[in-house]
């Protein structure tokens, strides 16, 4: 069984920093691309940042040049390092991967989500 797991979420002043975590266990051969969601209250859920299998990267134009996205292969693992944060980028935090679960079959998968609340 699959499973994405986030982590790195909490509570932060503003021009603060958090790194997020997106871990991805089970019988897998890898994370092919993946990106940062985010959901804030009453508003739908937007792209932040993506990674493609060549590493290429996107961002929103809300985050660019403050985030950064980037994975460790050998761990199965996505993260978000977010900095100069700004009280609105407080939502929760989503991770969607898509993940290769036996050589050419590829399927997307999304985490729990974390919480990242900026506030003084």
């Amino acid at each position: 069984q699959v499973q994405l797991v986030e982590s790195g979420g909490g509570l932060v002043q503003p021009g603060g920093s958090l790194r997020l975590s997106c871990a991805a266990s089970g019988s897998i051969f890898g994370i092919v691309a993946a990106g940062w969601y985010r959901q804030a209250p009453g508003k739908q859920r937007e792209l932040v940042a993506a990674i493609t299998t060549g590493d290429s990267t996107n961002y929103a134009d809300s985050v660019k040049g403050r985030f950064t996205i980037s994975r460790d292969n050998a761990k199965n693992t996505v993260y978000l390092q977010m900095n100069s944060l700004k009280p609105e980028d407080t939502a929760v935090y989503y991770c969607n991967a898509q993940i290769r679960i036996v050589p050419g079959n590829v399927r997307g998968y999304w985490g729990q989500g974390t919480q990242v609340t900026v506030s003084s």
